[in-house]
């Protein structure tokens, strides 16, 4: 095996390490707000990020003191700045439309993150998508509509659905700016996230009056924040430097598959036939993407 392949291989690897952590960040954070406000919680867990990552950067320097590896520049500041305002937006109308929507609108409709990253990259960035890549994702978004699917009242285009959408979009265009400098350290990268987006969060916050949560409720989001957005976006970065933004989105879009087979060891929830059948229909995909060696260009 060439070692251009097992790179691509790790990479991969690192794409579904990344779903599989955000994966636990929707049914969390459900039982989250039902003890904090939703602009909070959003900060929060975006400050657990970042700081989460910042203790994670000083023991890697203190394993590996030699390694070095290539800082962000005033060259990559224009892509730095919309990813950290961008990344203060979708949390906050996430958090808003979790609230508001059920589960299966929530997760259906979190999954067109994959279709605006792959449109942004191609429109907007000239990235290269192939048709076995296209049909993947069209089976992966198959295979998310028959998981979310509870009856009619599933496809509501309620008021939650439209924040939930309207995060989506937002994080297409953030997951193509992080690409631009994915290049860099990964550590540092989702430290600037996580601290200047929750900060702008939490300032957002308080001018809502919103109050701060219980310090045990504090280091729960904290904590979650830390797993489901920290060391997500580290891997889903470092995914994104041998994949390209519209790759590591597809092989994300397995969140949403992973969060139910969560919901079934953490809730005890017993999934309906439409499960395995979404389960057959993404493992198919996931073979495609995996045999689909494509490169992306920009």
């Amino acid at each position: 095996m060439s070692p251009k392949i097992k790179t691509k291989n790790l990479a991969t690897i690192y794409a579904i390490l990344a779903a599989a952590l955000y994966a636990i960040n929707i049914p969390l954070s459900k039982l989250l707000l039902k003890h904090t406000a939703p602009t909070m919680t959003a900060a929060f867990l975006y400050l657990g990020a970042g700081m989460g990552l910042f203790i994670w950067g000083g023991m890697e320097k203190l394993i590996k003191p030699g390694k070095k590896t290539e800082r962000l520049t005033k060259k990559e500041l224009p892509y730095t700045v919309a990813m950290v305002v961008l990344d203060i937006i979708a949390p906050i109308l996430l958090m808003f439309g979790i609230t508001r929507t059920n589960s299966a609108n929530a997760s259906l409709l979190n999954n067109f993150e994959i279709v605006a990253t792959s449109l942004i990259a191609l429109v907007i960035f000239k990235e290269t998508i192939s048709r076995r890549l296209w049909l993947a994702i069209l089976m992966v978004t198959a295979a998310s509509v028959i998981l979310s699917f509870e009856g009619k009242e599933a496809f509501t285009l309620n008021e939650g659905s439209l924040f939930v959408l309207g995060a989506c979009i937002c994080w297409g265009f953030e997951n193509n700016c992080t690409k631009r400098i994915s290049h860099k350290s990964s550590t540092e990268i989702v430290v600037i996230k996580g601290c200047f987006s929750g900060l702008g969060s939490l300032c957002i916050a308080l001018l809502l009056h919103e109050r701060l949560p219980e310090m045990i409720w504090m280091l729960a989001i904290l904590g979650l924040g830390f797993v489901a957005y920290g060391l997500s976006i580290k891997f889903y970065i470092m995914a994104q430097q041998h994949l390209g933004a519209a790759k590591t989105s597809a092989f994300y879009s397995v969140a949403p598959f992973l969060g139910v087979a969560f919901g079934m060891i953490l809730l005890k929830e017993q999934p309906g036939i439409q499960f395995y059948l979404a389960m057959a229909v993404m493992a198919a995909a996931t073979v495609i993407m995996i045999r689909d060696n494509s490169a992306s260009t920009e």
